[in-house]
């Protein structure tokens, strides 16, 4: 997200026009709080992970009051267009300020990565590295003692980040919400990974999916005496949120940025800004909110395969 509000800085900078940063999201949006940002401002920032302007979630945006004081402030500031970047919610958000007059332009991101009007979201590559290195260490550990894990990691509708965290760290077994999770039919994966002569095995889960990593663990330990084995299970949460960004999501985040300005130059308001065929492309912003991308299950196929 800084690389994509550097370039969007520096990119409207370069036109000759003046930007001003909203801090704290849709709530510093309500409040007034705006303050200008200059080439420096943004200067230090494209290696930093989350977003130095703030974000909080806004309840109130949802509210006729809440809209109308958002609306007021972009009047009173005289703001000529409003780039919102952000994942399902914030584009929602977005969309409901445009449909009542605001000059909105949003940009893809969510770690989720499972907008409509994007093939792939800021965040998304960055947070599966960090979901891929904290499996790499694990299997290390399982290896060691001849163990079962368990990894979870987020996604509450979405399993993009647990099939590709998965594929990529060679787990024996993938859950995602997209599909039905049953304890058992994963004590079967796990165990006939062990027949087959693996000396550990590795599980990776949603979080939003039906038995997450609470309650599987619950049914293994429950039911360890006929299954012969538990688990051990490491949620990482919000630590997925952390990363420092990487190459591919500072150039995205950079290409994005940039895409939105000339959206605005180009005076098409109303629209997502994302990637279509390795290129920025812009959606209508009716086709994208309220919406959400599910993971491709075909991949969870190929997983169960390269799970051999």
């Amino acid at each position: 997200m800084n690389a994509a509000t550097r370039a969007v800085v520096r990119s409207a900078l370069a036109r000759g026009w003046d930007v001003l940063g909203v801090h704290h999201g849709y709530s510093g949006l309500i409040e007034g709080d705006l303050r200008p940002l200059s080439l420096r401002a943004v200067g230090g920032i494209i290696q930093l992970a989350g977003t130095f302007l703030g974000t909080t979630r806004c309840e109130m945006l949802r509210t006729e009051a809440g809209r109308a004081r958002a609306l007021a402030t972009l009047k009173d500031h005289d703001i000529a267009a409003l780039l919102i970047i952000g994942g399902n919610g914030s584009q929602t958000g977005a969309f409901d300020l445009y449909r009542h007059g605001a000059p909105v332009v949003g940009i893809a991101s969510t770690i989720d990565n499972d907008l409509y009007g994007t093939e792939v979201s800021l965040g998304a590559t960055t947070a599966v590295d960090v979901a891929l290195q904290a499996i790499n260490q694990l299997r290390a550990t399982a290896s060691s003692m001849t163990r079962a894990f368990l990894v979870e990691v987020m996604g509450r509708n979405c399993g993009y980040l647990a099939l590709m965290a998965g594929i990529a760290g060679g787990a024996e077994a993938i859950l995602v919400p997209e599909t039905e999770t049953d304890p058992e039919q994963l004590a079967q994966e796990l165990s006939a990974a062990y027949d087959r002569g693996k000396s550990h095995a590795i599980a990776v889960v949603a979080e939003g999916a039906k038995y997450n990593s609470e309650a599987l663990i619950r049914h293994f330990r429950e039911h360890r005496a006929r299954l012969g084995f538990e688990l051990r299970a490491t949620c990482l949460g919000h630590v997925q949120r952390g990363g420092a960004p990487g190459v591919f999501d500072r150039m995205l985040g950079t290409l994005l940025g940039a895409a939105a300005v000339d959206a605005v130059s180009d005076g098409q308001f109303g629209v997502l800004v994302g990637m279509s065929g390795g290129k920025p492309s812009r959606t209508p912003l009716e086709q994208v909110a309220g919406r959400a991308r599910p993971a491709d299950l075909q991949l969870l196929k190929l997983a169960r395969v390269l799970a051999m």
